[in-house]
């Protein structure tokens, strides 16, 4: 990410990193897999899943910065924290 922003400069490049988010992608997996993942994700410090509009909020909040650059948000309910 970060050479991209500094090849691609004065763009700003931001790079949102979502954890399990609740959409139509999960449908495919077998049922007692996505069952662990969410399980897994729910046990995030959030406490749940994240929805489609918890990336929109990150995807807004980048978009009405004009001073970030170059970052990677995450948007995972703190799930990589555990």
């Amino acid at each position: 990410m970060r050479p991209l922003a500094v090849e691609l400069a004065p763009l700003w490049l931001n790079v949102v990193a979502p954890g399990v988010i609740e959409t139509p992608w999960w449908a495919g997996m077998p049922g007692p897999v996505r069952h662990g993942v969410f399980a897994n994700a729910a046990a995030a410090p959030a406490g749940r899943t994240g929805t489609p509009d918890d990336v929109a909020t990150v995807v807004a909040l980048l978009i009405g910065s004009g001073y970030v650059a170059g970052a990677v948000i995450p948007c995972d309910g703190g799930l990589r924290l555990r």
